[in-house]
């Protein structure tokens, strides 16, 4: 756990909620019942109109199924990656200035394919193969993943799952395994993520997770996700050609890839857009 030391940081030995403890320990945690139906049909109501009204970003396969920058178009949707009870999770782990680095909303089909095994962000740390970390140093997060769910997601439905303690190997999911559904790290075997309308599920930036194929009669899943991250870490909710800290000179001048990337021109990947 850290906090903040004026601008720098420090240990936080204070107490923390259970879910704090689980995402420093597993790399995620469930929320039950963070948001009443009323909540969940007002944000269900606001994401419907935000596939109507905004169109997809990024050439992607399935980039019909969600929507980026949400918070610049919802008031609702900003005022709920704002609940006070994802916060108090989040905040000792992050830092009680962390912001938010993007935020999308996901409307998958039911006939939701699933993905590989993956990691938002990192590993942060990363290690070899056989390098334990040492349990008595915490295991530092650098960013979380939320998904504020809008509707049932159950074990037909594909819900998320995760490889606890994989964010503390150091290492990316074997990529011969990328769809094995029974990957494992360290003995610990996935566990679905299954969740009721309201919940909120939490996840650590580097463990390893995926979305698992939807089954017969499966609902389609519907959520509106958010990624946090420490102070430290720059926001992603506009893609580096939109928004950056350049003059048109310094843009004209930076000719070859790497003097894009060099001055803050980067390709879309993980959070942004």
């Amino acid at each position: 756990m850290i906090k903040r030391i004026l601008k720098n940081l420090g240990v936080y030995t204070g107490d923390a909620p259970a879910e704090s403890m689980q995402i420093e320990r597993d790399g995620f945690a469930l929320q039950c019942g963070v948001f009443d139906p009323a909540e969940v049909a007002e944000l269900v109501g606001e994401i419907e109109r935000l596939f109507v009204e905004r169109p997809p970003e990024r050439n992607r396969d399935d980039r019909e199924e969600f929507r980026y920058q949400v918070l610049n178009y919802s008031a609702a949707c900003q005022r709920a990656i704002a609940h006070p009870r994802i916060l108090e999770v989040i905040e000792p782990l992050l830092g009680d200035d962390c912001h938010v680095l993007s935020n999308t909303a996901w409307w998958n089909p039911a006939g939701f394919e699933g993905g590989p095994w993956h990691c938002d962000g990192g590993p942060h740390i990363p290690r070899a193969e056989g390098v334990p970390w040492d349990e008595r140093i915490p295991y530092p997060v650098f960013a979380i993943g939320a998904h504020i769910m809008l509707r049932d997601c159950d074990e037909h439905d594909g819900p998320t799952a995760v490889v606890p303690g994989s964010h503390r190997s150091g290492r990316l999911a074997p990529f011969d395994r990328m769809t094995d559904p029974t990957l494992e790290y360290d003995g610990r075997a996935p566990v679905l993520v299954a969740a009721a309308a309201g919940d909120v599920a939490l996840f650590a930036s580097d463990v390893w997770h995926r979305g698992t194929p939807a089954g017969p009669g499966a609902r389609g899943r519907m959520f509106l996700q958010c990624h946090y991250g420490r102070r430290d870490l720059a926001q992603r909710i506009r893609t580096t050609d939109e928004v950056h800290h350049l003059t048109a000179e310094a843009i004209s001048r930076a000719t070859t890839a790497r003097e894009r990337t060099l001055v803050g021109l980067h390709d879309p990947f993980f959070y942004d857009g």
